[in-house]
């Protein structure tokens, strides 16, 4: 090998594949590109004479689109990092009222101060437009009739709906409060206790792909409370 050889591995010459394309097609170029993207780096003078047309700019060069093209990728990473931020200081946030939630629910020594707690905090702090605990026993009790539509059209087969009732099935639940979309919970072991009611003037709020987390915990609470509350 002489030097005149050496010479030609980095540029690209009259004798060069590139140089003749006869039969070569724009794909062909393009796959070759793909499979060979240190090509520009093994053959950087090429780089000074490519030039891509771009409609806000006039015309670009290659690297400077790539550098284009690395930027928009990073603002997308920011504003989605940014986003997941948002996320999580809301969901923190949320969980500190649940936690707050549950320990003034275990505090309550009847009903009417559970419904108040309950109240306090679902509307007041995490913006829903009605909450409701309809007990099985005692003088809040809902009616047997009612329990039976409940548990034959909303817990089959779980113990929680989130979605929309009819007219009928919010009026009994939450009598004139507006509930677009509703969370409705079983409580006791196997829903023997009663049901939580919480409604949202937002249809879209609680739908049935939404997380279970916390409001199982709440689940929880409620009952073991109940049965010390209605002498079960």
């Amino acid at each position: 090998m002489n030097e005149a050889s050496g010479q030609q591995k980095s540029q690209l010459d009259a004798t060069s594949t590139f140089a003749a394309p006869d039969g070569l097609t724009d794909q062909q170029v393009a796959e070759y590109l793909t499979l060979h993207p240190e090509f520009f780096v093994e053959h950087p003078a090429i780089l000074e004479k490519i030039q891509i047309p771009h409609a806000q700019k006039g015309s670009v060069s290659l690297v400077e689109r790539q550098s284009e093209q690395l930027r928009q990728k990073v603002r997308l990473l920011n504003t989605k990092l940014s986003q997941l931020i948002s996320i999580a200081k809301q969901n923190e946030a949320i969980y500190r009222i649940y936690a707050d939630l549950n320990l003034r629910v275990l505090k309550c020594n009847d009903i009417s101060s559970v419904q108040y707690v309950l109240e306090d905090i679902m509307q007041e702090q995490l913006n829903l437009s009605s909450v409701a605990l309809k007990p099985y026993k005692g003088a809040f009790a809902l009616p047997e009739i009612q329990r039976k539509l409940f548990a034959e059209k909303r817990f089959k087969n779980n113990d929680f709906f989130f979605g929309r009732l009819s007219e009928h099935e919010k009026k009994l639940l939450f009598n004139d409060q507006q509930a677009e979309s509703v969370a409705l919970l079983r409580l006791g072991n196997n829903g023997e206790l009663g049901i939580l009611a919480i409604g949202s003037n937002d249809p879209g709020h609680f739908n049935p792909d939404m997380d279970t987390l916390l409001i199982t915990q709440l689940q929880q609470f409620l009952s073991i409370l109940l049965p010390k509350l209605l002498d079960y």
